[in-house]
């Protein structure tokens, strides 16, 4: 789909220099934009200055201590502390002219129930969501392999909990594949998916690493890509971010990524 705008992750940018140098090789490859952490140790100051000299886009960035400082934790001081790292994230998208914050919210463990973390998380997130409104940020829910959160309609039923239109699926496409064809998510979440992860998925063979699924390249695993972007269609996603979140390489690498990518919106 033409209107559709490519990127990646930072950290996929496995080239030497400067951010300056690894903005204009991502612009050279054909990518509108890349997705930073926060926090972490960038600064305004020297995003601003590449994407001014660039025309490279930043789109939002990912909340980089999520998995460690989880919303869902039991602990109301490790509560507080994601939450705080969250409004860091938030005002550092602000800054640097980002729309969203990627958010994990919480996982299912020995000490949190699926119902605590449920409850937990969004009880959270609806701290900050006029802090988002005022801003200007999405805080936007990726669904991932934290045995939360991993069916369409538990995806769903979060994300309308937080009650704010700021709250919405950073949706992962290969991540689902696990679970459920991710074609039969998108109808479910509908207008929820603010925004896309391009993943591929190849299903293993009994008692092999679940993991090793990950190692397949976009278009060489079972997420049926074409599948995806007719049924984003039909919801009205028909343009918007796509940011790879897959192993990281050289120009050779993110050259072979970009194409890749320009086939899936293509399908």
């Amino acid at each position: 789909m033409p209107g559709f705008r490519k990127a990646v992750k930072w950290y996929m940018v496995q080239v030497p220099g400067s951010v300056l140098d690894k903005f204009k090789l991502l612009k050279e490859l054909g990518f509108d934009g890349v997705e930073l952490d926060s926090p972490g140790p960038l600064t305004v100051e020297e995003v601003l200055k590449a994407k001014d000299e660039t025309g490279l886009e930043v789109p939002g960035v990912v909340d980089s201590v999520h998995w460690n400082k989880r919303l869902s934790d039991p602990n109301p001081d490790v509560r507080a502390e994601g939450l705080e790292a969250l409004k860091t994230a938030m005002k550092f998208s602000k800054d640097i002219g980002g729309t969203s914050v990627l958010l994990v919210p919480g996982r299912v463990t020995a000490d949190a129930t699926y119902e605590q973390a449920f409850e937990r998380s969004v009880a959270e997130i609806k701290k900050v969501t006029g802090l988002a409104d005022e801003m200007g940020i999405d805080i936007l829910i990726e669904n991932v392999w934290n045995d939360f959160l991993v069916a369409p309609q538990q995806m769903a039923d979060f994300i309308d909990a937080c009650e704010s239109s700021r709250v919405g699926s950073y949706f992962d496409i290969g991540n689902t594949v696990r679970y459920s064809p991710p074609a039969e998510w998108v109808p479910i979440l509908g207008k929820r998916i603010k925004k896309l992860d391009i993943k591929d998925y190849k299903k293993v063979a009994e008692g092999e690493s679940l993991g090793k699924g990950f190692a397949a390249k976009l278009l060489e695993g079972d997420s049926d890509f074409p599948k995806v972007m007719a049924e984003l269609k039909k919801v009205g996603f028909t343009s918007g971010w796509g940011t790879a979140e897959i192993p990281g390489g050289d120009r050779e690498w993110l050259t072979d990524v970009a194409a890749r990518m320009d086939k899936i919106f293509a399908s």
